[in-house]
């Protein structure tokens, strides 16, 4: 959903209406055609995820007045010279615009969470370009009409950004890019992993001058940069990226010990960490996977022990998690995502059962999402050996699974036909110490055998099993 052409000639009677930023950048990358030229109809079309739009010529003032017979208006970054703009859907609910006047800003304060703005209506749109990132970035789109009856491309491109995109390159707008905002670094290799970009030279050395800036950068900030990259398709760039800038090492230095550490005895192709950013390149694209993935031998070189023939890394999986616990809190990531991916992790060396009562245990520990999230992360291990292993075990795992499943065993104490009111009632339990070791101890019963969960026999048992 973009603005409806009455606002767009609402704003353009008073001043200028620009789309920038990423929306510009990807309908030029989706409308290139093989000539490099820019296919009119496919960049019309084309729909971005989020439109950025940038007002010139009109205060903020008189801006929000205008808004504010189509819609809701938010000054809530009044500070940098942005509105929030809700303009409500066909089925009622609202959708929010970044309505932004021209400014001038500069990182402050520990963290570069804040930053020195000074916006003004009178600042020429290619001096607000002038401040942004990268070259592909900073291109803006004047708007006279809507985005179906559009009939000129009228694009500022004062930093060349157009030719970058064409060449799918990374290229830094100001040689200070980095020391204003070291973000821009790790978002660099962001658009690398997303866009399949490369990062220019003078751009790339810029960073390995500035890589130590990154520790500077708040958490929460460098957080959403790393998840964007994990998700992309191919996380590997932009890790890669880190590593030979030198900002890994800064930013995660547990991974980045990994860069030399060689993994001999015939199993792996890779050392420890081109192993990790390749599993994490394998693994299905979900956040907590792919965290897991990355940080999963993340305890292999304190773990590397030599050994004839090659090197062993026992106790790498609890420590990993342990140390892959230690890094999610360090970059604020939430109590519930931290258990989830150590909790993988700690795992991952998991043994396939080999009978009905192994695999009935493991699912009763793991749950059949974290079972089916662990075959995954096993997968994607194997695949990131560079051995060719076979992984065609785990499709006969999964089907033993889905077998065992079909017999709807007890996988919890919960599952049992007794519970803790049964134990009252007709052996006159209080709750307690005593009730739960019962209950315990006819789980492992059906855990044996799962016929064993039937009501009547497990009644029999917690009388034998209750103490005199």
């Amino acid at each position: 959903m973009c603005l409806t052409p009455k606002i767009i000639e609402t704003i353009n009677s008073a001043g200028r209406l620009y789309e920038v930023g990423g929306a510009v950048r990807d309908r030029i990358r989706h409308s290139l055609d093989t000539l490099g030229n820019i296919d009119q109809t496919r960049f019309t079309q084309f729909q971005p995820e989020e439109v950025d739009y940038l007002v010139t010529g009109i205060t903020m003032d008189e801006l929000a007045k205008l808004l504010k017979q189509f819609g809701r208006v938010e000054v809530v970054g009044r500070s940098f010279g942005i509105i929030k703009f809700k303009l409500q859907t066909a089925k009622g609910k609202f959708k929010t615009f970044d309505i932004a006047l021209p400014r001038r800003e500069q990182s402050t304060g520990p963290g570069h969470r804040d930053f020195a703005v000074e916006y003004d209506p009178g600042i020429p749109v290619e001096q607000d370009l002038g401040r942004r990132d990268f070259t592909v970035n900073a291109i803006a789109l004047q708007i006279k009409k809507s985005e179906g009856r559009r009939q000129n491309l009228e694009l500022t491109d004062p930093c060349g950004g157009v030719e970058d995109i064409r060449n799918k390159l990374m290229r830094m707008v100001s040689p200070n890019s980095f020391a204003e905002d070291p973000l821009r670094m790790l978002r660099a290799c962001q658009f690398a992993a997303r866009m399949g970009f490369s990062v220019e030279q003078n751009t790339f050395k810029a960073i390995k001058k500035n890589a130590e800036l990154i520790s500077t950068v708040s958490p929460e900030r460098v957080q959403q940069e790393l998840n964007k990259m994990l998700l992309s398709d191919q996380p590997s760039i932009g890790l890669w990226l880190m590593q030979r800038s030198g900002m890994l090492k800064a930013m995660l230095p547990e991974l980045e010990q990994g860069a030399d550490v060689t993994q001999p005895g015939g199993y792996h192709r890779y050392k420890v960490f081109e192993h990790s950013i390749k599993t994490a390149d394998f693994a299905p694209k979900t956040l907590e996977l792919r965290l897991a993935a990355l940080l999963h031998d993340v305890a292999k070189p304190q773990c590397r022990e030599a050994v004839e023939g090659g090197a062993h890394f026992y106790g790498h999986d609890k420590l990993g998690a342990k140390m892959a616990g230690e890094i999610l809190a360090r970059l604020k990531y939430s109590n519930q995502i931290i258990e989830r991916v150590t909790g993988l992790i700690a795992k991952h060396m998991f043994a396939v059962p080999e009978t009905g009562k192994g695999l009935r245990r493991l699912i009763s520990k793991t749950g059949l999402e974290g079972l089916d999230d662990l075959i995954e992360l096993r997968r994607a291990d194997i695949l990131a050996q560079g051995m060719e292993g076979d992984t065609g075990y785990l499709e006969s795992f999964k089907q033993a699974v889905k077998e065992e499943l079909g017999k709807k065993p007890a996988f919890s104490i919960k599952d049992l036909k007794v519970n803790g009111n049964d134990l009252m009632k007709e052996l006159g339990l209080a709750p307690g110490p005593e009730m739960g070791r019962i209950l315990k101890q006819l789980f492992e019963m059906t855990l044996e055998n799962p016929k064993n969960n039937r009501k009547a026999y497990l009644l029999k048992e917690a009388r034998r099993l209750r103490k005199p």
